[in-house]
């Protein structure tokens, strides 16, 4: 049917993919732009959102119509598997966190006017205590130009990951990374 799912309505799949390829391609502004039009959350803000999405707003639905007259109403919403590829789209995409067996990389494309944030990361037993501060190319000037630094419980290492290590322990990870430049 015309404006419904894949055929003209927003198929959240898809929409889900785009908003990774802009941040793969580093356009943070348009990938989060994209998270902002597909989050839930952002359909249930008011009772006219609410009564128009006529969803659970805090479950991620596999399409919204575009069609009348069902325009901005949500479909499919708890055996979708969108829900999936949001988180990882969320954690892995703009975030910027990917596991790899026993190293976390980072690769974050947030918005410029986060000069910082922060979030826990549990491997196994353990628990890593994470701090991304981003810089401008004129914030970077005064420090060295290179395009990442990490430091693990005060140790810096080379390169754009930590090690992992299920020992229990709580550990503290500073990374920085330039934009632009």
């Amino acid at each position: 049917m015309p404006g419904v799912r894949e055929n003209g309505g927003q198929y959240t799949h898809a929409a889900i993919w785009t908003a990774m390829a802009f941040a793969r391609q580093g356009d943070a502004a348009r990938a989060w732009e994209l998270l902002e039009m597909i989050n839930p959350v952002n359909h249930g803000r008011t009772a006219e959102d609410i009564a128009t999405y006529r969803v659970e707003p805090y479950v991620v639905a596999a399409d919204v119509y575009g069609v009348s007259p069902h325009i901005g109403r949500g479909g499919w919403t708890w055996y979708t598997g969108s829900s999936g590829w949001m988180y990882r789209l969320i954690l892995e995409s703009l975030l910027g966190l990917r596991l790899e067996v026993d190293r976390l990389y980072f690769t974050p494309c947030v918005p410029q006017d986060w000069s910082k944030y922060s979030l826990v990361y549990r491997y196994r037993k353990s628990v890593y205590h994470i701090t991304i501060n981003q810089m401008t190319t004129e914030t970077a000037e005064t420090v060295q130009r290179s395009a990442i630094g990490v430091t693990l419980d005060g140790i810096a290492f080379d390169g754009d990951y930590v090690p992992l290590a299920d020992d229990g322990v709580e550990h503290w990870v500073d990374l920085h990374f330039v934009v632009g430049g």
